[in-house]
């Protein structure tokens, strides 16, 4: 879904926004503001690309504005922003899930939580894609001809020795994404097919919890579980479930120090993509002028040149007039050009809330 009104004209802006006044913007002559501060709740997989950008955006609308900005990140897991927004401790005017799945269950949680009678987030826009690959190390992936979540399975099944991992569901996109995946391949089904009755058979369960008793971390964010391979090795984990930018950010570092590279295995039944929504909130606490610097902020993102900067740390552009980087994205560096797997859609709502209730039987306790 496009942002309504990212060009609107910066002069027919101004009429709007002079009638108002915000906490987070001082008034400059004539009810234009010298200065617009706001909060963005970003997600921790993006961290290094929005940290670049961040700068480089605040001196571009300061020259084309002449009105200073600054834009105060606040970089957790995903469902770490959706707690944060709903218990109050932050009221961001942009929000950035690293999926858009979350979008209807914050809607859904915000009516239920606040008693408001109105949607928290209605406009938004992609900013970049980057599929959820099971990483491995690649003797391990090779050995073994690991090329989904069932495959772990067998593995178990066949007492092959393995640690694996993946983020808290609980706390990240990248955590839940890939518990999705698990229970989609467990029950036979597409993700967009299930149903809350498939999370309480008792088959899918048992089969779920054989893959998740190999884990040994569940960590609170995506970045965590790269690193942490390329820095312990082949020994200290074998395989998780994360992003594919992950893999492009840590395969050489890996290669270097361990001689053993790690690889995107792209599950074959089909993977889910996150699209990284970015969300200019729907609340009261949102100024106009807010508002008007952070759809701006959205236009500079949404450049060329800085979805290409982008994809140097491992995204692929939202963009469809972006050139994917053939020299970046390439077997060599762990991950494919092209998706050569089914994308899926994602699941319902409901089931996405029964996958929480879900996790608490599958998990790994000892961990």
């Amino acid at each position: 879904m496009l942002l309504a009104g990212i060009l609107l004209g910066f002069l027919a802006f101004a009429v709007i926004a002079s009638l108002y006044s915000g906490s987070h913007v001082q008034d400059g002559s004539g009810g234009m503001p010298t200065e617009i501060e706001f909060e963005f709740l970003v997600t921790s997989e993006k961290q290094g690309w929005i940290e670049e950008m961040t700068p480089r955006f605040e001196a571009w609308f300061h020259r084309h504005f002449n009105i200073t900005v600054h834009v105060r990140l606040i970089v957790t897991g995903t469902h770490d922003t959706v707690n944060r927004i709903l218990d109050g401790s932050e009221r961001p005017t942009v929000w950035s899930p690293a999926s858009s799945i979350w979008i209807p269950y914050m809607n859904t949680k915000w009516r239920a939580v606040t008693g408001e009678a109105y949607d928290l987030a209605v406009d938004w826009t992609p900013l970049v894609l980057s599929p959820v690959v099971i990483a491995g190390w690649g003797s391990f992936v090779d050995d073994h001809e690991v090329t989904g979540f069932m495959d772990l399975y067998r593995l178990a099944e066949e007492g092959v020795d393995f640690k694996y991992g993946h983020p808290d569901p609980l706390l990240s996109n990248g955590g839940t994404m890939t518990v999705v995946l698990e229970f989609a391949e467990a029950a036979g089904k597409k993700p967009e097919d299930l149903r809350v009755e498939d999370l309480i058979n008792e088959t899918v369960i048992d089969i779920v919890k054989t893959i998740e008793a190999k884990a040994v971390a569940y960590g609170k964010s995506t970045g965590f579980f790269g690193a942490w391979a390329a820095e312990n090795g082949p020994s200290a984990i074998q395989c998780f479930g994360i992003y594919e930018n992950v893999v492009l950010d840590n395969s050489l570092k890996a290669l270097t120090k361990w001689g053993d590279p790690l690889l995107a295995v792209y599950p074959g039944r089909g993977t889910l993509i996150a699209d990284h929504p970015f969300v200019i909130l729907n609340g009261t606490w949102v100024t106009p002028w807010q508002r008007f610097a952070a759809g701006q902020y959205l236009f500079f993102l949404l450049a060329p040149e800085n979805q290409e900067l982008a994809e140097s740390h491992g995204f692929r552009p939202a963009s469809a007039s972006v050139p994917l980087d053939q020299a970046l994205f390439t077997l060599e560096n762990g991950v494919q050009y092209e998706i050569q797997v089914p994308v899926l859609k994602p699941l319902p709502g409901d089931v996405l809330e029964a996958i929480f209730t879900a996790w608490v039987r599958v998990r790994n306790t000892g961990v």
